[in-house]
C-alpha cells in the first residue's frame, strides 16, 4: 500500500513513550523506565555515562540513606550543584524518600541564597565543596537546622564547619541495614515534588509549589507536541533550578530518551561540537544562548545536521534572531514557546507556522486553556491587548509560604468553580488564535501620552546586524512622565555608534518611539535563569537620578 504524502498513518517509530503502567509520581517514570530499557544511556555529563539501570539503582540508594538520615515524607532537599550527575540523582533519590527536592542555581550569591534557604526551610543541603564559603555566608544569615551533605573530589569534608556534614559516597552506597520500600514514604501525587523558585526578577524569589501529578501532566503535554522517541537526545545548558532546564531531564525518563548535561555556556564552542559528537536531536535554549550564538565567528563549520529540533522559551526571542536560526539549522523545526514558572508551559507554535508568524508564541499547549481579560478581568476580543488568564492541568497550587500572593494571583473569583491564573503579562490574540507577547504589566512604557511595548522596540533594534543583545526600559522625565532608554550590546568588532543607531530608529519607528537615551554597554544583567534583568537596570537608573 502507497500512503499519501499527509497521511497521519505513521510509518517511522510509533511517536510519544508506551506506558506498561500510568505513573503516579515522577519517580515512577524512572522506575518503569529501567524496567522497559536498563542498558538504555539514560544520561552524559562530561565522561560519565550511566544507564537507566544505574540511575535507579544509585537514586535507590540515595533514597534509604536519606530516610535512615532522618527524612520525613514532606520534607525538604536544597540541591546546590550545578548540572551534574549528582543533581540528577538526588531529584530522583529525594522523590522515592518521599520528599521534596529544591534545586538552587550554582552560581548564586550569598543574600539570595540565604532568602531562599530560610524560606524552603529543607532538612537536607547537597552542596559541591567548591562552593562552601558561599554557603557558610548564607547559613550565618539564619537560623537553619539542617546536615550538610558534601559532593567532594577529594573526599574531604570542609574545616570548620559547625554544621552537620556527611559525604556524598555514603549516600549512594547501598546501606547494609534497609529499611526502605516504595510504599513506605505514602506520598500521593497531590504532594509537592519540588520548590522551583524564580528569578525574583519581579521582586524577591518566589518558591513556586510543584506536585508530582502536574509535573506529569505537564511533562506528557510538551512530550505530545515536541512527538519525542527514545531516539531523542537532548543536548541541555539551562540550569536545572530553572523549570525549562528541568524538565528536560524529567520529559527524557518519561519516553526513554538521553540527556546531555552541559554545566556551562563559558565553552560554547565545545557545546556545538558535542551535538555533532553526540548525535544531538534536541536543542533548547533562550534568548541570551542565541545572542552568544551569533557573536561567533565560522558557525557553518558546525555539524547540526543531526537536530530534529529546537526550542526557546523563558523570555521573548526578537524575530530577527528567530530568522536566523532558521537560517542557520534549517533542517530542524523551531518550536517557539511561552511558559512561566507558575505554570511550567503555556503556548506553542506550530514549527510549520514559524516562517509566517515569527513573532507568535502560538496556541495553548494540550489540556490547557487561555483567554486575554482586561482590568474588570472581563474578556476582551481578538486583537485588543489584555493581561493572559490561564487555566488547566499545568496550573501550580500556589506559592511557598505566601497565601495572600496566591490568592491574587491564582484567582477563584473569574470563572465558577476554576483556578484561574493571572500572568501579569500582555498578549493579543488574532482570529487564529494565535498569540502575539506585548510585555509585562509593569514594563510597559507611558510616554507622550503613548503606552508602548519595550519588546517592540527591541525587535526593531534587533534587526541591526552589529546589535548583540538590546534591552530597553522607561525612565522617568519631567514632560514626558517617562521616557524611553535603550541599553545596547554590541557585536565584537564592530564600530557601531550611538547616532547610527539613533539614525536607524528614526527611520523605522515611530516618533515616539525612537529611546531618548541610547547607552551603549559592554554587557546586560542577567538572571541566574539567563534572562536580562530589567529589574537591575531600573535599580541604576534610580540610584544615578
Amino acid at each position: 500500500m502507497i500512503l499519501p504524502q499527509n497521511s497521519h498513518v505513521q510509518t517511522k517509530k510509533k511517536a510519544l513513550y508506551e506506558v506498561q503502567a500510568i505513573p503516579r509520581l515522577l519517580h515512577d517514570s524512572l522506575h518503569y523506565t529501567s524496567r522497559r530499557m536498563p542498558s538504555k544511556e539514560a544520561l552524559i555529563c562530561g565522561q560519565t555515562r550511566l544507564a537507566y539501570r544505574q540511575v535507579d539503582q544509585l537514586s535507590d540508594n540515595i533514597a534509604k540513606n536519606l530516610i535512615q538520615s532522618g527524612l520525613l515524607c514532606h520534607d525538604r532537599v536544597a540541591v546546590f550543584l550545578d548540572n551534574s550527575i549528582e543533581t540528577v540523582l538526588s531529584i530522583y533519590g529525594t522523590s522515592k524518600a518521599g520528599g521534596t527536592f529544591v534545586i538552587l542555581n550554582g552560581t548564586l550569591k550569598a543574600p539570595r541564597l540565604a532568602y531562599i534557604l530560610d524560606n524552603a526551610g529543607p532538612r537536607f543541603i547537597i552542596a559541591h565543596t567548591t562552593k562552601a564559603r558561599i554557603l557558610k555566608e548564607a547559613l550565618e544569615r539564619i537560623r537553619l537546622d539542617c546536615t550538610i551533605i558534601w559532593v567532594s573530589p577529594t573526599g574531604k569534608i570542609p574545616r570548620d564547619w559547625p554544621w552537620k556534614t556527611s559525604l556524598w559516597e555514603t549516600m549512594i552506597k547501598e546501606p547494609s541495614k534497609s529499611c526502605y520500600s516504595f510504599a513506605e514514604p505514602g506520598t500521593i501525587d497531590r504532594d509537592l515534588a519540588c520548590l522551583v523558585y524564580t528569578s525574583g526578577s519581579t521582586g524577591t524569589p518566589k518558591g513556586i509549589m510543584t506536585p508530582h501529578a502536574t509535573m506529569l501532566a505537564v511533562s506528557h503535554s510538551i512530550i505530545s507536541y515536541l512527538e519525542n522517541t527514545e531516539d531523542d537526545i537532548i543536548l541541555n545548558v539551562l540550569p536545572m533550578s530553572f523549570g525549562y532546564g528541568l524538565y528536560q531531564v524529567i520529559m527524557a525518563f518519561m519516553f526513554g530518551g538521553t540527556v546531555i548535561l552541559e554545566k556551562s555556556l563559558v565553552y560554547l564552542h565545545n557545546i556545538l561540537e558535542r551535538i555533532s559528537q553526540e548525535k544531538a536531536t534536541a536543542f533548547p535554549f533562550v534568548p541570551t544562548i542565541a545572542a552568544m550564538l551569533f557573536q561567533m565567528q565560522d558557525l557553518d563549520r558546525y555539524d547540526f545536521s543531526s537536530l530534529r529540533y529546537v526550542s526557546t522559551a523563558g523570555a521573548a526571542l526578537p524575530m530577527e534572531h528567530i530568522r536566523r536560526v532558521r537560517k542557520l539549522i534549517p533542517n530542524a523545526q523551531l518550536f517557539s514557546m511561552y511558559g512561566l514558572t507558575e505554570c511550567a508551559r503555556v503556548s506553542y507554535l506550530d514549527p510549520s507556522l514559524v516562517d509566517i508568524y515569527p513573532d507568535s508564541v502560538g496556541k495553548a499547549i494540550p489540556h490547557c486553556e487561555v483567554f486575554l481579560l482586561d482590568e474588570n478581568h472581563h474578556p476582551i476580543p481578538n486583537g485588543q491587548i489584555g493581561e493572559l488568564a490561564v487555566r488547566g492541568s499545568n496550573l501550580m497550587p500556589g506559592y511557598w509560604n505566601d497565601p495572600v500572593l496566591t490568592c491574587n494571583v491564582f484567582r477563584e473569583d473569574i470563572l465558577p468553580g476554576e483556578r484561574v491564573l493571572l500572568t501579569g503579562d500582555l498578549f493579543r490574540q488574532d482570529e487564529q488564535g494565535l498569540l502575539y507577547f506585548v510585555g509585562r504589566k509593569d514594563d510597559m512604557i507611558n510616554t507622550r501620552g503613548e503606552r508602548i511595548s519595550p519588546l517592540e522596540i527591541e525587535h526593531i533594534l534587533s534587526k541591526m546586524s552589529d546589535i548583540s543583545e538590546v534591552a530597553v526600559i522607561g525612565v522617568p522625565h519631567d514632560v514626558f512622565g517617562q521616557a524611553v532608554k535603550s541599553f545596547i550590546v554590541i557585536a565584537a568588532g564592530s564600530t557601531l555608534t550611538e547616532d547610527e543607531i539613533r539614525r536607524f530608529c528614526n527611520m523605522n519607528m515611530e516618533n515616539f518611539m525612537v529611546p531618548e537615551y541610547i547607552q551603549i554597554v559592554d554587557n546586560l544583567p542577567k538572571t541566574p535563569n539567563g534572562k536580562i534583568d530589567k529589574k537591575v537596570l531600573k535599580e541604576m537608573e534610580k540610584t544615578e537620578l
